[in-house]
């Protein structure tokens, strides 16, 4: 597990107003909590945290934080909710919460995908991922940074299971119910509409060519059948 430092700062006043005021500085409203302390109020630096966010993205990420205020204090946290706006473009208020890095957690890790399956290269089936990140409970400590999953075995119709992953000892997946993480399908049916696609227009353009000879006949005999009267 890393470490990633962050610096902030007390805040007293509460409310919009001031939220908006401290998002105009470019500071960010904040707040951590814990079951063995009180909430604090905080404002980290906007430009700092984004940064945190760009090169270690929202999940698992465990921080040490210091907090400016009557004295220095560090406490480890985890981020735990980042609120944006609609556009998903500005941070509006940050979540973290105090832990224990003698107390398991549970964090969301990403499944990481291993090889090729030989249903996908021999068979043209489709990977199917129904799982991009698996909740996993353990120490601070032996967070890992994904999940990896070989599926070069992996033919079509063949999938892999929470049950059959294997993970360190010291780690465990919360689930009760043996869901499908990913699976190897056949090939899809937007091939084959395409394929009909294709057909449907090969056939238009020559029915189209044909309405055109037709007309083209039609009006060559019309021509003769003046002809003929005068």
């Amino acid at each position: 597990m890393e470490l990633i430092d962050l610096k902030a700062e007390l805040r007293q006043d509460t409310g919009k107003g001031k939220a908006r005021t401290l998002r105009r500085n470019k500071r960010l409203p904040a707040i951590v909590y814990g079951s063995k302390m009180d909430n604090i109020m905080l404002s980290l630096d906007t430009v700092e945290f984004d940064t945190i966010i760009r090169e270690n993205g929202m999940q698992g990420v465990f921080i040490k934080l210091v907090v400016d205020g009557d004295d220095k204090t560090s406490k480890t946290v985890m981020l735990k909710e980042v609120q944006m706006d609609v556009f998903q473009k500005e941070y509006l208020h940050v979540d973290m919460h105090e832990i224990d890095l003698d107390t398991k957690v549970t964090v969301s890790v990403p499944v990481r995908v291993v090889g090729e399956s030989k249903g996908v290269i021999e068979e043209r089936g489709v990977l199917q991922m129904v799982r991009r990140e698996l909740e996993v409970l353990c120490k601070p400590a032996d967070v890992p940074d994904d999940i990896p999953i070989d599926i070069s075995a992996l033919e079509i119709g063949d999938a892999v299971h929470v049950e059959e992953i294997n993970l360190d000892e010291n780690i465990e997946i919360p689930h009760d119910v043996d869901f499908t993480v990913l699976t190897i399908v056949p090939p899809t049916a937007e091939e084959e509409v395409e394929e009909d696609e294709d057909l449907l227009d090969e056939e238009g353009v020559e029915g189209e060519d044909g309405a055109e000879d037709e007309e083209s006949s039609e009006s060559g005999d019309d021509a003769s059948e003046e002809a003929a009267k005068e």
